[in-house]
């Protein structure tokens, strides 16, 4: 790999902020990297009332070395911008490392990159993977040889220390992790449906059921047009 580890990550409308800022802190505090958050034509990107300018255009980066697609309620709709997807698919193809957080994977099966892999996702919206011919997987960070998938949003940061390990030896990782104190101790152990209180996750689910279910007709319209 040449000196310069070159990083990026596609964002676009309704993305989560923290699938990318998460990462993008770990990663741009490690040597040798190189992270660019760019975006369709370099525009502005709005997420959760954050407005993030100053973006890379995505239509001129020629390559990279990581990939690092990020979630959100606007993936569906990022998957079926033509342009942008194209964009996923020429950059995938020159990464050494394809990475997603949350629904990011999503995007890369929309795509046509899952097929046959194993992949982590959001677990409310994991059931959508099959539609794009992947092999869900309930795990935080999931690796199927270059393909490295992280969970819901949190899971980023480790997938990113994951990728680090991967880039730069673990030390570089531990390194990383100890200078931003990244030791988390949640007050409460309801972070999954299997740990969470019955009736919270019956709350969750009850709130989210009418946009699960728009959402996944949109991601059945999608994998009609997977490409060959």
């Amino acid at each position: 790999m040449a000196s310069t580890i070159h990083i990026v990550i596609p964002i676009y409308p309704g993305v989560t902020q923290l699938d990318f800022t998460g990462p993008h802190q770990f990663f741009s505090r490690v040597p040798q990297t190189e992270v660019v958050v760019a975006s369709v034509g370099g525009l502005p990107v709005e997420a959760q009332g954050l407005t993030f300018t100053n973006l890379a255009d995505l239509d001129v980066i020629e390559a990279c070395d990581v990939l690092c697609v990020p979630g959100g309620l606007g993936c569906l709709d990022a998957a079926e911008d033509a342009r942008f997807l194209h964009a996923i698919q020429r950059l995938a193809s020159t990464s050494r490392y394809l990475t997603s957080v949350c629904t990011g994977s999503l995007i890369l099966g929309a795509a046509g990159l899952l097929r046959g892999r194993r992949a982590a996702c959001h677990w409310a919206w994991r059931d959508m993977l099959p539609l794009f011919g992947a092999i869900p997987d309930a795990g935080r960070v999931v690796r199927d040889g270059n393909l490295i998938t992280g969970g819901g949003v949190t899971a980023g940061i480790d997938l990113a220390l994951t990728v680090i390990a991967e880039l730069l030896g673990d030390e570089t990782a531990q390194a990383a992790q100890l200078t931003l104190e990244y030791a988390p101790e949640p007050p409460f152990d309801a972070g999954r449906p299997d740990t969470a209180p019955a009736s919270v996750h019956a709350h969750v689910l009850d709130g989210m059921a009418d946009m699960q279910a728009s959402r996944y007709r949109q991601a059945e319209r999608i994998a009609t047009h997977l490409p060959a």
